[in-house]
């Protein structure tokens, strides 16, 4: 994600300054977006940051009471119905009809967006959908349904897709389905925006990672350049679980972090800038205090961490 003032031909998503008021609540305060052409964009934030606010926006389904924004080369304000003709949108729950087979539902959005009526039947064998094709999609399993509605979402084959939490609730098989299929889109040309709950999910498929909070873009980048803005994560897991307490005050000896315990687990983990700091220093100063440990290591920080680092939340707090 880079702000400033990018060209516009370069970016699929760009917004500066998106305020929005409900009430008063400030739902966006200030909020800036730059989504590059043929990319994963994964947003984050907690329950009321401005997430599914900044979504509705930018796919027209509200205005902003200030800002500006422009969709797959389009102006928001000034053409809408360009930028609808331009996006596609699957939301966090079913679209699709559940009393209406799979090719009918299909066959329903082709005519209402006026799409090729052989799309739909391309559709249903992209997603493996061609053998439950004539089977109501009440029927279909939780991972099918969501294929579906992905498949609904592509019939006027968009240049910006927005995921609205698109595997929430499925299993991991037909996640890893859904992820193969938005990748694959990626790699046809298609920018994705997505909102999740899955910090793994922004973790293997994203781009760049915007975190919002109160409304407005706190943090941002790839992955791999959120993770190194808090260093490196060193976890013990202990043989005794009263050995705990002393496991983390070696670590914040060591780290100068407050340490995250998991007694469950029996592991304590902290982050830390220190890149001085080795593995064999760490079972050292475990060892001289005594602690007896199971495991011990030094890696990168998992997108969990970064969010619970950089917004002082624990990610949980995103279904909260």
């Amino acid at each position: 994600m880079r702000y400033g003032r990018p060209m516009t031909t370069t970016y699929a998503v760009l917004s500066e300054g998106l305020e929005k008021r409900f009430g008063d609540v400030r739902a966006l305060r200030g909020l800036d977006l730059a989504v590059a052409r043929g990319t994963v964009c994964a947003v984050l934030g907690p329950n009321g940051a401005g997430k599914t606010t900044a979504v509705r926006i930018l796919t027209t389904l509200t205005g902003p009471d200030a800002g500006s924004a422009m969709v797959a080369g389009h102006d928001l304000r000034r053409d809408a119905a360009a930028v609808r003709r331009r996006i596609g949108v699957v939301g966090q729950y079913a679209s699709v009809d559940g009393d209406l087979t799979g090719a009918e539902n299909l066959r329903l959005f082709a005519r209402l967006l006026r799409a090729p009526r052989t799309r739909a039947a391309e559709l249903l064998e992209r997603f493996g959908l061609t053998e439950a094709a004539g089977r109501p999609a009440r029927t279909y399993s939780g991972g099918m349904r969501r294929r579906l509605d992905l498949a609904a979402g592509l019939i006027t084959r968009p240049e910006v897709l927005f995921l609205d939490e698109p595997t929430t609730g499925l299993d991991p098989h037909s996640r890893n389905e859904i992820w193969d299929a938005v990748r694959q889109l990626t790699d046809e040309g298609t920018t994705v925006l997505l909102t999740t709950q899955y910090l793994e999910e922004a973790d293997r498929l994203a781009d760049d990672v915007v975190l919002i909070d109160g409304g407005r873009a706190t943090h941002s980048g790839t992955p791999a350049e959120l993770k190194a803005l808090i260093g490196n994560y060193a976890e013990v897991v202990v043989l005794d679980e009263a050995a705990l307490p002393a496991a983390a005050a070696v670590l914040d000896q060591l780290t100068g972090s407050e340490p995250v315990l998991d007694a469950e687990r029996r592991s304590a983990g902290a982050v830390t800038t220190d890149t001085t700091l080795t593995l064999p220093r760490l079972v050292r100063e475990l060892d001289a205090a005594g602690v007896a440990v199971v495991d011990a290591g030094l890696r990168p920080p998992t997108l969990d961490e970064v969010f619970l680092r950089l917004t002082g939340r624990p990610v949980k707090e995103l279904a909260a």
